[in-house]
């Protein structure tokens, strides 16, 4: 396995960076890094839906849409993010289990009672810490997450806005009470760097045939392009959110399905789905099938029922599908 290692804090580049390395390597990867204060959301999300958009603009906070599924998270200065790609493409390559045990046994290391819990969430005590989603590609797998530990909890609360269904499923108050940071259960506290510096001994030293690798200039001119002509772009961040005069949403096992379209003569004209499900294929084939089909639940049902809607939303049937078009 490769320990990529780089200084870089900018968020259109560290996206740049994770398919950069998907694109050049045939061996596993681990990447842990930071990014300056910015809000990542998932790749089949509604930008707008999910941030204040006047904080987010007062204070000039990027908003940088990934190529995983998932929900929103926010990033500062005491968060980390983690990186794994590999290129053992199993059973159980979505498996988040088998990604996330590594950061689970170091935190227990240091006498915090971490746990995978639901879908896609690290907890300790209950509350968030780290949430992750993933990306498959050919025979590659990226898994990556976020790593809260001395975030500012306010700032989080007020950049992003949560879709109340998250909240109410959980029967809590607010994003406040969801999430915490890691240095409030260290037994002996840690800067941000000593923690860095000791997760990636623990990963390091735990991993067969690892080996160091730092981004060369080459590779820098890559990345680079790739984040001007992708990660940095309106069109990618934002271009994919168009009005519509119908929105409907529903929430699921496998997370939250938005549906938005318009119609012309009772015919699907423009649909688009949103939402923090998990996809193992393009999103769009199961638009594009929709476009210009009857709005009824036999025309529906006809548009879709070959598909595998397990192919594209993760623990998500095709009736919970049809649930929340019709």
């Amino acid at each position: 396995m490769l320990f990529v290692k780089h200084s870089n804090t900018d968020p259109y580049k560290s996206h740049a960076i994770e398919e950069f390395l998907m694109n050049k390597f045939d061996e596993d990867c681990f990447m842990l890094w930071k990014n300056e204060k910015c809000i990542l959301i998932g790749n089949y999300q509604n930008a707008y839906s999910e941030i204040n958009t006047d904080y987010v603009k007062q204070y000039n906070i990027p908003v940088v849409r990934r190529i995983t599924g998932g929900g929103t998270v926010f990033n500062d200065e005491g968060n980390f993010n983690f990186s794994f790609i590999s290129c053992n493409v199993g059973e159980d390559c979505f498996d988040f289990k088998k990604f996330t045990t590594p950061i689970v046994r170091a935190l227990n290391k240091l006498g915090i009672k971490a746990e995978l819990s639901g879908r896609n969430d690290l907890t300790i005590e209950g509350k968030k810490f780290s949430g992750n989603a993933q990306y498959k590609s050919k025979n590659k797998v990226l898994h990556h997450g976020t790593l809260l530990f001395s975030s500012n909890i306010s700032d989080l609360a007020n950049a992003l806005k949560v879709n109340p269904i998250k909240i109410e499923s959980k029967g809590i108050k607010s994003v406040k009470s969801r999430v915490t940071n890691i240095c409030d259960y260290l037994k002996v506290s840690m800067t941000t760097e000593e923690f860095k510096e000791y997760l990636c001994n623990e990963v390091y030293s735990s991993t067969e045939n690892a080996e160091i690798y730092e981004i060369t200039e080459d590779d820098w001119k890559e990345i680079n392009q790739i984040a001007a002509k992708k990660y940095a772009t309106w069109e990618w961040n934002y271009g994919k959110n168009p009005q519509f005069n119908m929105e409907r949403e529903k929430k699921f096992i496998g997370g939250i399905v938005n549906v938005s379209m318009n119609f012309n003569q009772n015919r699907i004209q423009n649909v688009k789905i949103h939402g923090d499900f998990f996809s193992q294929k393009d999103i769009t084939v199961i638009e594009d099938a929709l476009i210009g089909v009857s709005y009824d639940q036999k025309s529906i049902y006809e548009a879709l029922k070959d598909f595998d809607m397990q192919e594209y939303f993760m623990n998500i049937s095709n009736e919970n599908i049809l649930d929340v078009l019709i």
